[in-house]
């Protein structure tokens, strides 16, 4: 009930911090003369502005913000809202020039004046930022290449449509609306210094050193980390940290990583059992031993003591196995005797990484492992294909709603699996969901 009251009340501070400057700007009066279209385009324009600073707030991960949501959550949103901002945005310059027929000129660059350049240079930038984020794999951009191009444009865009509010002038020309406006842009340069300078002293003061690199089946290493003169950190089993490796904290491209081993693991040491998919990945293997790395974290809603119920059902789909396998073994440690049950869905059996760590937790907890490989070998007896509805319900038995339901996978998987539940008649609010497609 808690974590629901603190979601609506960030919900509603979202809402009103996305349109107090649009109070601003048409408080106590609007400019002479302007008419309702090109009052509803500046409305659209500000209301899309304030979304786009807000979006600094969502990517700072501050721990009191996502708790309520999840971090995956959290960046799923700031994914999805970044569309909307950006129709409002495009709205604005649309909407004049469709019911302004005597200022079409101002957006010709050749005589355009310079307010109305800063606007379309950041809308301009905008386009950029949504091309490179949602065709980034079609336009073969890396992960690290992405990352360091979309925080240069995102401060580009912002400070560039800021520089337009204050060159056009008519909406902030009051004294007290300067003030404010002045606020509000110290606070969104507040959020670029603790993105980029508190939170990354604050690691630099805790570092880690890779103590081994263990090699895995299915093109999967783990890399384990030791605390390096401090305490380590504590997590849940399921939860994930931003890792940075041979670079130091302020170096701008991280990469989230789910915990591979227990919760209850002493001497402060973690793991994180990585897969072989993109540029940073395929280095992991030849990482020396004794490399210094840095984490931000711990992160994530995809945890049993979150989300607890008289027994647990897992999917894990490929490398998803990773943050399930943390759970499991927090759980085997603690001595749960909890009935769970986990479908392993693989291309082949071969691939299927920490088979032999599960076969080991089978023997500590009440844990049935159905492997659902779809490619399967000859002589195969268990199942195989893709898991749906039909499958779930034969292993599963007793009654769904005695279970929580967690899945972590490819997205196509994980659409498939949550669409299955609901024919099993899963309340939603019983399923559990961790997606390592965060951009």
């Amino acid at each position: 009930m808690r974590q629901a009251v603190r979601g609506a009340s960030w919900a509603a501070v979202y809402l009103l911090v996305s349109l107090l400057p649009l109070v601003i700007a048409l408080t106590p009066s609007r400019p002479p003369g302007r008419g309702f279209w090109l009052d509803l385009s500046v409305a659209l324009g500000f209301v899309g502005l304030s979304m786009l600073g807000l979006q600094f707030a969502l990517t700072a991960r501050f721990q009191g913000v996502a708790g309520p949501y999840g971090m995956d959550i959290v960046l799923r949103f700031h994914r999805q809202i970044s569309m909307v901002a950006f129709g409002f945005i495009l709205a604005h310059p649309v909407i004049v020039l469709v019911t302004q027929p005597g200022l079409r000129w101002i957006f010709n660059p050749l005589v355009a004046p310079g307010r109305t350049l800063l606007g379309m240079a950041s809308l301009a930038l905008l386009i950029a930022i949504m091309v490179t984020s949602v065709w980034r794999l079609r336009l073969r951009i890396g992960y690290e290449a992405w990352r360091v191009t979309h925080g240069i444009l995102a401060v580009a865009v912002v400070g560039t449509a800021l520089a337009h509010v204050a060159a056009v002038g008519y909406y902030v020309s009051l004294p007290w609306k300067r003030v404010l406006w002045v606020l509000l842009s110290v606070s969104l340069i507040g959020l670029l210094v603790w993105v980029r300078l508190v939170k990354p002293l604050l690691q630099y003061r805790r570092p880690w050193r890779v103590a081994e690199v263990r090699p895995e089946r299915g093109d999967v290493t783990t890399l384990v980390l030791e605390p390096d003169g401090h305490d380590g950190v504590s997590f849940l089993g399921g939860q994930f940290a931003w890792l940075i490796i041979r670079n130091s904290p302020f170096h701008v491209v991280e990469n989230p990583f789910s915990f591979s081993n227990s919760a209850e693991d002493r001497g402060g040491r973690v793991e994180f059992t990585i897969k072989e998919l993109g540029d940073f990945t395929r280095t992991v293997p030849h990482i020396p031993v004794g490399t210094r790395a840095y984490l931000d974290g711990p992160y994530g809603m995809f945890t049993t003591e979150r989300n607890e119920a008289p027994g647990f059902v897992f999917f894990a789909g490929g490398i998803g196995i990773t943050p399930i396998a943390s759970i499991l073994k927090t759980l085997a440690d603690r001595r749960d005797q909890r009935p769970m049950l986990l479908f392993y869905g693989t291309t082949e059996p071969g691939e299927a990484a920490l088979l032999e760590e599960l076969d080991r937790l089978r023997d500590r907890l009440d844990l049935r492992v159905v492997q659902v490989p779809q490619e399967p070998p000859e002589g195969w007896t268990g199942e195989s294909g893709f898991i749906d509805a039909e499958m779930i319900g034969r292993h599963l038995g007793d009654d769904p709603s005695r279970r929580t339901f967690f899945i972590c996978g490819p997205d196509p998987m994980m659409d498939a699996i949550e669409e299955a539940l609901e024919q099993l008649g899963v309340a939603m609010d019983r399923v559990v969901t961790e997606r390592f497609n965060l951009i």
